[in-house]
């Protein structure tokens, strides 16, 4: 079965397109959800930069009642257990690899390139990149968690073993518990992956302290 292409938000480099940073949104939300925070993470090559947020397709997710919204998959229960439709997210996954040799066919090196996600994108993000059979710039994985580790295991890029890691996660989320984000990160540290890990007095969202110290993990990848 074929699949459309992802439509994107971009914010275009404002002068030589050195960089690419895909960034991926939650469950619900769109490709707007982050456009605002470009210019909040003060990058010290934001000139350079160009923004791509990827609108996920619409589909039913069967824990909102089978309701059609945008997710990069169906969640099939909250359990702990994280029951996801895995054939899902590795379509997701070869969706986001469209979006990277895109940026790559435009001349930008694959370690140039750098995913992001938050939520469900952070799980679309960790496993996209760590599948990814090129060396990427990093990750940026936000209050999320990965269901497909077992999966990785096995299918994980030798080329991405060392690309640096960002996981975030707020203690008192209600939507994603801390624990499974810290789970995710301690699964891939034991795996040789090298993670920077913060945890935030937040809920399922964003704060400033976070948004300083992705900025600082952006500047050292991007100069």
């Amino acid at each position: 079965m074929s699949v459309e292409p992802l439509s994107t938000i971009e914010i275009p480099a404002n002068a030589e397109h050195l960089y690419s940073v895909i960034w991926l949104h939650g469950l619900g939300a769109d490709g707007h959800d982050f456009e605002s925070l470009a210019p909040e993470l003060h990058l010290a090559a934001r000139a350079n930069i160009h923004f791509i947020f990827p609108n996920a397709p619409i589909k039913p997710v069967t824990i909102n009642g089978g309701m059609s919204m945008r997710s990069w998959y169906d969640i099939l229960s909250m359990s702990e257990q994280h029951d996801v439709n895995t054939d899902d997210i590795n379509q997701s996954a070869e969706l986001i690899e469209s979006l990277i040799q895109r940026e790559v066919s435009k001349g930008i090196p694959s370690t140039n390139i750098l995913l992001a996600g938050f939520s469900q994108g952070g799980v679309i993000a960790l496993h996209t990149g760590l599948k990814y059979p090129q060396p990427l710039a990093g990750i940026i994985a936000l209050s999320t968690y990965l269901p497909t580790i077992e999966q990785l295991k096995n299918e994980r890029s030798a080329a991405n073993q060392s690309l640096p890691i960002f996981i975030a996660h707020g203690i008192i989320d209600p939507i994603v518990a801390v624990e499974a984000g810290k789970a995710a990160s301690d699964a891939l540290q034991t795996m040789g992956y090298n993670i920077e890990w913060h945890d935030y007095l937040m809920e399922h969202s964003l704060c400033i302290e976070e948004i300083e110290h992705i900025s600082s993990f952006i500047n050292l990848i991007f100069k």
